[in-house]
């Protein structure tokens, strides 16, 4: 895409203002520090954050966003107290049960992305049932990272391949860029387009790195559970005037 103007913001008159980015992926940072800020406990953060998920969701279809990818729990999260970590599983089983319905009703289909393996048996058929219930929409299609890192999935998809290889089924010579990526959690999914990362931090903590290897990037100050979707339609028209090359030379 490559755009000379920025489109202008929505009005909040309604309709749908396409800012020309399909996939936007989001690392969503700051949860822990907008409740401390407030002397609150970690966890009431996180609920707040999870509401705001709601509000950015319900709001990329009319940004003309077809592909909305998040980034929930991270391989490196589990370092974090056992209160916490237990608390946010507990959340994202809640969030899957609540929103199931409008999810359905909405056109969103939902996927996850990540090592499932290690994740709590309840929690693995709340994800396999909502991506098989929300499987035909096609409005917006939310991908979630549950116990995700970047390094994993290459590891991950490094040994599939490998495994191929040793069994006879594929030549070493036939591993091209396209044959890795279908091995990868994103096989069916478009690389994004724009990678937002909340809280000031200018990480990007693992998160996509064969995926966003030509995506454009925007590190917002604003924490996550106060990033509300005119946060989101700013960012939009402002990476609507940017030129991506792709390597190449433009004019």
């Amino acid at each position: 895409m490559t755009a000379t103007e920025p489109r202008p913001a929505p009005s909040g008159g309604g309709g749908v203002t396409d800012y020309g980015v399909p996939h936007v992926a989001i690392i969503m940072d700051g949860n822990g520090r907008w409740a401390k800020q407030r002397g609150w406990p970690r966890l009431v953060g996180h609920r707040k954050g999870a509401e705001r998920v709601k509000e950015i969701v319900r709001a990329c279809p009319d940004l003309g966003v077809k592909w909305l990818t998040i980034y929930a729990f991270s391989t490196e999260n589990w370092k974090r107290s056992t209160e916490e970590v237990l608390g946010l599983m507990a959340l994202f089983a809640r969030y899957i049960q609540r929103e199931a319905d409008a999810m359905s009703a909405e056109g969103v289909r939902m996927r996850f992305i990540g090592d499932r393996g290690p994740l709590d048996g309840k929690l693995r058929g709340l994800m396999d049932g909502i991506e098989a219930r929300t499987a035909m929409n096609a409005r917006l299609n939310l991908t979630v990272a549950i116990n995700y890192g970047g390094r994993d999935e290459l590891r991950r998809a490094a040994v599939s391949i490998a495994q191929e290889v040793a069994a006879g089924r594929l030549a070493p010579e036939a591993i091209t860029e396209a044959v890795f990526a279908g091995h990868l959690d994103t096989a069916a999914i478009p690389d994004p387009d724009l990678v937002i990362r909340t809280s000031g931090e200018t990480r990007t903590s693992n998160f996509l790195p064969w995926q966003a290897a030509y995506a454009e990037y925007d590190f917002t100050p604003t924490l996550w559970p106060d990033f509300n979707p005119a946060a989101l339609a700013a960012i939009l028209a402002q990476f609507s005037s940017r030129e991506r090359r792709f390597g190449g030379v433009k004019g």
